[in-house]
């Protein structure tokens, strides 16, 4: 078995950009299926729950995710359950289309496998819809809420040349180990109020 291609890190050029639609002809080939093996091996290893094609160098507009119960093992069940975060199969979603459903900000930490080792507090939609193919074709056309739609949103900025960074509320951003240390388990309105500024409303 090969070794896992490498995340591209923040700072890279492929990471800005809006990738390239692909073309239905391209689905077919071999090549494209090499790419979708190629991304989930990526997400699989770093680990993550999702990967977009730009974070292993590839400007196409592509995104797998995968939510195992393995990697939410850590979570209590009230934790889940604030989260809305339940196992997503894995999924392949090319050219997706995401329209904002439920628009109410739901605010969690999160991470990125292309800025490595910090995490911040992100506002995201409650629920979205996207559309698209899988990567044989077929139509994909998927509402849902919660941590899946945290993800989808996700891994759709990417393919916009967006990081979560451009968006986190800032004075959240940390270093996984402090932010995992002394904040993650806090409500995130209470974290917020604590890292204000001094005489602020919130991060």
């Amino acid at each position: 078995m090969s070794k896992p291609l490498p995340i591209v890190k923040c700072g890279h050029p492929v990471l800005r950009t809006r990738a390239r639609e692909v073309p239905a002809e391209e689905l077919r080939t071999e090549e494209f299926r090499k790419l979708v093996r190629k991304m989930v091996d990526a997400m699989r290893a770093a680990p993550g729950v999702g990967l977009a094609a730009p974070q292993i160098g590839v400007d196409q507009r592509v995104i797998v995710l995968e939510d195992a119960e393995r990697l939410m093992s850590k979570l209590s069940p009230a934790e889940r359950a604030a989260r809305g975060r339940v196992p997503v199969p894995l999924t392949c979603i090319v050219n997706p289309v995401l329209t904002l459903v439920r628009t109410e900000p739901v605010t969690f930490f999160e991470g990125c496998l292309s800025v490595p080792g910090f995490m911040a507090l992100v506002e995201r939609a409650v629920e979205v819809r996207v559309t698209g193919t899988n990567e044989k074709g077929e139509p994909i056309d998927w509402t849902v809420s919660g941590w899946p739609a945290r993800i989808l949103q996700h891994e759709c900025d990417h393919l916009e040349g967006t990081l979560y960074v451009d968006r986190m509320l800032t004075r959240t951003f940390g270093a996984n180990d402090e932010v995992l240390a002394r904040w993650a388990a806090m409500d995130p309105a209470d974290v917020r109020a604590r890292l204000a500024r001094p005489g602020a409303e919130g991060a």
